[in-house]
């Protein structure tokens, strides 16, 4: 709800220099006196208020930050152009103004005739305060960029290497299914030259001087002795297997 005690002699809607400082330094209590002095001549104030130091301070931080633009100013309430020349009589700050040039200017500082209470109570934020933290905010933005950058990069890496494994995997199976039709092939052509070694032709004439498989063996074994997969019972298993291979590839 609006508090009507907040609209007063404290609050304006704008301020003289003089006044403004003299509610910044919380002299309310003697405006009149203040105001009754050559305050014009903002030098004359640290010798008419010795025992006010901070009046003198006040205005002239006023007054340097309406020189160097930082605080919009006006005649009599009416803002003005930023260096169109008014007599000190008449220059005066609107509330407005001055609350937002506080506040960015001298974060630390929460005079109550510009800032509620409540505001008074909060801690203020200084301004290198807030640079700092926003120099943190930018540095956290840049790692977290950074971050999605190589995660997206370790994704892709995934990716990748569950192709290569189905691939691999594909690989394998045609191989195995390759080697499994190359085996079966070798092994008809062994039980092939067998049964044509062993066997005779139309007319009963033989085809070779074996007439057994155990005499193929031995031959081979007496020229090829030591070869590998040529021992005796290495041909037994491959010849025995030929015979299968070919009896299941004739049905």
């Amino acid at each position: 709800m609006y508090d009507l005690n907040s609209f007063g002699s404290i609050e304006k809607l704008f301020y003289s220099p003089i006044e403004a400082a003299i509610r910044w330094c919380d002299l309310i209590a003697y405006e009149a006196q203040i105001l009754e002095s050559e305050w014009e001549t903002p030098g004359r104030i640290i010798h008419s208020f010795p025992q006010w130091p901070c009046l003198h301070i006040k205005i002239e931080k006023i007054l340097d930050a309406i020189r160097n633009h930082e605080l919009p100013y006006g005649a009599l309430g009416t803002t003005v152009a930023p260096g169109t020349p008014v007599d000190i009589k008449l220059l005066t700050v609107r509330h407005s103004d001055l609350k937002r040039w506080m506040f960015h200017y001298h974060p630390d500082q929460r005079p109550t005739f510009l800032f509620s209470p409540v505001a008074a109570d909060q801690v203020a934020i200084h301004y290198s305060t807030y640079l700092i933290l926003q120099a943190d905010r930018d540095a956290l933005r840049v790692q977290l960029k950074a971050t999605k950058k190589h995660l997206q990069m370790l994704i892709d890496e995934l990716k990748a290497a569950g192709l290569e494994r189905e691939n691999l995997r594909m690989f394998a199976e045609n191989k195995e299914q390759i080697s499994n039709q190359s085996k079966a092939s070798y092994l008809n052509v062994i039980g092939a030259l067998v049964n044509t070694i062993l066997g005779s032709s139309s007319t009963g004439r033989k085809h070779s001087i074996f007439d057994s498989q155990a005499s193929i063996v031995d031959s081979i074994t007496a020229y090829y002795d030591g070869v590998p997969g040529l021992s005796k019972r290495s041909l037994d298993e491959k010849f025995a297997a030929a015979k299968r291979s070919l009896a299941q590839a004739k049905t």
